[in-house]
């Protein structure tokens, strides 16, 4: 029988080492891009049964206090006057939007307003935000005047 000197069988070794190495890597750059490059969808042909996902469940804690949507929405354009928007600490920029009264105040502040000194998007820009967070951080802004 042949015998291998050490340094031969290290090598050997890790020749073996290596190919084998390189035989699974490859297997799983193979998987991996199969599974990059599969398809995103299906195709359907009329009458076949089609699958309905459902919209995820987005649970809240419930509607935000009219404090907490001010500070986290309001306070960026009305603590600063930013486009035109009444500072809350400004009595005298309010004065002539109190006049027109709350349900008009109301209504400018979820469809939005242009006006001569200002643009108000609709709800402020806050896209998560319903009507009655909305109507409640107007009336925190109005109780801040008093």
């Amino acid at each position: 029988m042949y015998k291998l000197g050490s340094k031969l069988r290290v090598m050997l070794i890790a020749l073996l080492v290596a190919c084998a190495g390189a035989v699974s890597a490859h297997h799983m750059e193979k998987e991996s891009i199969q599974k990059r490059t599969k398809p995103s969808g299906e195709v359907y042909r009329v009458g076949d049964d089609v699958p309905v996902s459902k919209p995820p469940v987005v649970e809240t804690s419930g509607p935000r206090s009219g404090e907490e949507v001010y500070t986290a929405k309001c306070a960026m354009c009305h603590g600063a006057g930013i486009a035109g928007a009444p500072k809350v600490g400004e009595a005298s920029a309010w004065t002539d939007r109190i006049a027109q009264g709350n349900d008009i105040l109301f209504e400018h502040a979820i469809k939005g307003y242009q006006g001569s000194a200002g643009f108000m998007p609709a709800k402020g820009g806050c896209a998560d935000c319903s009507d009655e967070e909305v109507i409640a951080a107007v009336e925190h802004m109005l109780e801040m005047l008093k």
